[in-house]
């Protein structure tokens, strides 16, 4: 007897994994169960589960990574065990088939494939309407990185409750990657020897006046004015994150060293700093949302508010230089999800873009591996606190959060994704930069 709504009977584990085996060339890596409750594939691989046909019409709609994203963060499609693991098989076997077949990464469907997979999808009820997107997308309008937009992409994401990000972060809040000296080195450890060292290379010494462009929830703004005694303008978008950051600010007892300006970068006049007199400038895993036609504006305003010999810091997340043109913001499901309308370019073009006008390079540090590990502490505290979070921000935005981390951190590991930190400075007119001429020190 045929199950409800089929047609008649199908073994719809092992039917779609024929043809996705069809496709690729290979047998796939991962282990398939159905909502009917058949599986298929082998034993000791990760499961991949469907729980509704709804999975299904998501990737039909919408073939390739959105659909599947959209699919799991509406909890028709899961992974049993460790997520970061099934998604690594599937790369794998995405890699195996591209080096049989160049042109594996976007399958060539034969018509006898199609007519399997339309017949396919009949038999196991999969046929029908587009299923709506889920609210946690973002919806952007206007135009590219205009003021207004740029607010709205950092309102998606950031503004999704500074309690949540609590849970996530370690307690200093710094959202991007940390420095693991050692592999032994805890979240709040990796983070704080990640702000030192950014306070060392700028050589920040007491009265110095410093911009945090991109301040986030102030990790770096707060250990700078504390720990440093400099005088920092923080810039955020985000008014939820500038009202964490002057409370946190008026605890430590820092409120005359810190000011919070909500606005864009371009109007950083408004704020009171003042072209020439900067004597350091940070900018941590924000340059990656500035966009890539307003990269020059963004480097060229650097350049404008330093004084001569000050420095500044790019700690900047790229792409590798294999990466397809077409996706700068990291693919589908991070730039429909997490961070629209971002732009990542290889590193040597970032270098060249912040050379151009007129800023001496003076380090590079590479810090891919580190970031897996910082996310991995991530990842813990999602995973400890779920019930937690998902009170906070519901099922569905955290599993799009479980989702960005597994995928995040897999991007880095395997060498698509890169972030490092990027030293410069304005010389004098007589080209007098006031470095020292070997980075050990910023190291100790």
């Amino acid at each position: 007897m045929s199950r409800p709504g089929t047609l008649f009977c199908v073994n719809s584990a092992q039917s779609m994994l024929d043809l996705a085996e069809d496709v690729l060339g290979m047998t796939v890596p991962i282990r398939l169960r159905t909502w009917d409750g058949s599986e298929a594939g082998p034993a000791d691989a990760p499961v991949l589960v469907i729980r509704r046909r709804r999975a299904l019409r998501h990737i039909l709609w919408q073939p390739g990574e959105l659909g599947v994203a959209r699919a799991y963060v509406q909890g028709d499609l899961d992974v049993e065990g460790d997520l970061a693991d099934g998604l690594r098989a599937i790369w794998e076997a995405v890699r195996q088939a591209r080096s049989v077949d160049p042109d594996a990464g976007r399958p060539r469907i034969r018509a006898r494939q199609a007519l399997r997979g339309a017949a396919l999808a009949v038999r196991l009820g999969a046929i029908g309407r587009r299923p709506p997107a889920p609210a946690s997308e973002s919806n952007l309008t206007g135009e590219l990185h205009s003021k207004e937009r740029d607010r709205a992409a950092i309102s998606h994401h950031y503004d999704l409750s500074n309690a949540f990000y609590e849970l996530i972060l370690d307690p200093q809040m710094a959202y991007s990657s940390g420095f693991h000296v050692t592999p032994e080195m805890s979240l709040e450890e990796a983070q704080t020897a990640k702000l030192d060292l950014i306070c060392r290379k700028l050589d920040l010494q007491p009265g110095m006046r410093m911009v945090d462009i991109g301040c986030g929830w102030g990790s770096l703004t707060l250990h700078a004015a504390q720990h440093y005694g400099v005088h920092v303008t923080g810039v955020t978008l985000s008014s939820e994150q500038r009202d964490f950051v002057l409370k946190r600010a008026a605890e430590r007892g820092v409120a005359d060293q810190v000011n919070i300006s909500l606005r864009h970068f371009r109007d950083l006049s408004e704020s009171g700093v003042r072209d020439g007199e900067i004597d350091a400038i940070a900018s941590i895993e924000m340059g990656e949302h500035v966009g890539d036609a307003e990269y020059e504006v963004f480097t060229s305003a650097i350049h404008r508010y330093l004084r001569p010999g000050g420095r500044v810091l790019i700690q900047q997340m790229s792409r590798s230089n294999g990466a397809k043109g077409d996706r700068p913001g990291g693919g589908p499901f991070i730039e429909t999800y997490i961070a629209p309308d971002m732009h990542m370019k290889p590193l040597a073009k970032t270098i060249g873009l912040i050379a151009q006008p007129g800023l001496e390079i003076r380090d590079v540090q590479a810090m891919r591996e580190h970031y897996p590990q910082t996310v991995a502490g991530w990842a813990r505290n999602l995973e400890d606190h779920w019930s937690t979070a998902v009170g906070l921000v519901g099922e569905e935005n955290a599993r799009v959060w479980r989702l960005y981390l597994a995928g995040g951190s897999l991007a880095f590991e395997e060498n698509r994704m890169g972030v490092d930190q990027i030293l410069a400075v304005k010389p004098s007119p007589a080209g007098v930069s006031g470095m020292p001429s070997s980075p050990a020190a910023w190291l100790v």
